[in-house]
């Protein structure tokens, strides 16, 4: 399955993945975490546990303060 990844004021990647992919799969060619990001599809947030279903994913950074 094509997936396109779109990092929030980043790049755009092109990936493919396997058909079982969750969006969780999806993070670890990008070196993100699923604990820093939250990941939607078509404007709604998804579980990274749940499988693939779109072809194209928006993620966006999370901002943590101390």
């Amino acid at each position: 399955m094509n997936v396109t990844v779109e990092v929030a004021g980043e790049d755009t990647h092109e990936l493919t993945v396997a058909d079982d992919a969750t969006y969780a799969d999806l993070l670890g060619p990008l070196d993100l975490s699923p604990h820093e990001v939250s990941v939607l599809v078509e404007d709604r947030t998804v579980p990274t546990d749940q499988p693939v279903e779109a072809d194209r994913v928006r993620v966006v950074r999370l901002i943590k303060g101390g």
